[in-house]
């Protein structure tokens, strides 16, 4: 990920309409098998990382993150938020930008927006851990909220799990309605059955999968002992904060429960409900062979996802090889160029010079 003299210079700058080019130039699910890749490619070479926690800032109304990472080449940070109370302000729950910048020199690559990014490594991320976890033979996925992220769901777990059938249910019905709209009769979703169902009960009666994505921050139990059936996987992507949980504690101890990394999911994920000594396995794991996923075919599966920064790693490593591959994005001066990067000030030295006479008389005047 090198750059040349002049290219150092600039920044590539991100916008969302950069993203939604990248994914139409490309399509979508190419986009998803790709961002896909790319973090199951930095899972296995986990050990590499330099890893930490997300720094937060909570708040009554929601909270504000800063997810830091970095290996021997390439450091990362995303800021993101999230606010369920924004859709009524017109605003997103979820928004984020993130940085990828060089660790030789630190300058920084790319600027790029991550809410719509997000949305993808999120769906990326779920099918990764799917397909490790899930029998190989799912095909019925139960949706559970349908808000921002679930059409990236939904895709993901269509193509790249094989996921035929897709059972939703919202609360807020205008929020099944919006995904319904999106799906209906798109390319992107051709094969993929929609059922609307009337509860959380309805949608996961005879699901392999079951997909919890909400938004509210809340300590929910959306998902009881009595809805488990034997084999089910259960991928939780909402309970990402400490007090926002969807998974009652007993779907935890009847599982074999996965995580991202460990010390944050027991901090912020439905882990946080379980005693220190609750034993989890972390996904990266599984992935390079060192332990198996499920046991039978019989055993219910649970997948911990709070989102961590290596997955936005490798989301802003693929984001930017293909805008540079497909010429997308634009260069802004985010950092001085300088003759001298020794003298700063020369940013704000005045355009006239002082004469030197009129110099030296200031010096006598001051002496």
């Amino acid at each position: 990920m090198k750059t040349t003299s002049k290219s150092r210079q600039q920044t590539l700058f991100l916008s969302p309409q950069d993203i939604a080019s990248i994914i139409d130039r490309v399509g979508i699910s190419t986009a998803l098998q790709g961002m896909a890749s790319y973090i199951r490619q930095d899972f296995l070479r986990w050990q590499s990382f330099d890893k930490s926690a997300r720094l937060a800032a909570h708040s009554k109304d929601g909270v504000i993150e800063l997810m830091p990472i970095a290996d021997a080449n390439t450091y990362t940070f995303k800021y993101v938020n999230g606010h369920p109370k924004n859709t009524a302000k017109g605003l997103s729950t979820v928004m984020a930008f993130g940085v990828l910048a060089e660790v030789d020199t630190g300058f920084p690559l790319l600027i790029s927006e991550l809410t719509l990014t997000t949305a993808m490594r999120t769906a990326a991320t779920s099918a990764v851990a799917a397909r490790a976890l899930a029998r190989p033979n799912s095909r019925v996925m139960a949706l559970i909220g349908n808000g921002a992220q679930s059409e990236f769901q939904a895709l993901a777990f269509h193509h790249l799990v094989g996921i035929e059938e897709v059972r939703l249910f919202d609360v807020d019905t205008r929020a099944t309605t919006k995904l319904m709209r999106n799906l209906h009769n798109n390319p992107d979703a051709s094969g993929l059955r929609l059922v609307v169902c009337s509860s959380t009960a309805e949608a996961v009666r005879g699901s392999d999968i079951v997909t919890t994505v909400t938004a509210d921050k809340t300590n929910a139990t959306i998902i009881t002992p009595d809805m488990l059936e034997p084999g089910m996987h259960i991928n939780g992507v909402g309970g990402d904060c400490p007090g926002k949980t969807e998974i009652h504690g007993d779907v935890l101890r009847a599982a074999k429960v996965f995580v991202e990394y460990e010390p944050q999911t027991r901090i912020e994920g439905d882990l946080q409900q379980m005693d220190t000594d609750f034993a989890v396995t972390e996904i990266w794991r599984v992935l390079a062979g060192q332990v198996d996923g499920r046991d039978n075919d019989a055993q219910i599966t649970f997948f911990d996802s709070v989102g961590f920064a290596m997955e936005d790693f490798s989301a802003l490593r693929y984001v930017h090889d293909l805008a540079q591959a497909k010429h997308i994005g634009a260069a802004i001066p985010l950092i001085p160029v300088l003759d001298d990067p020794k003298d700063l000030y020369q940013l704000i030295r005045p355009a006239t010079p002082v004469p030197m006479v009129q110099a030296i008389e200031m010096q006598e005047a001051f002496a």
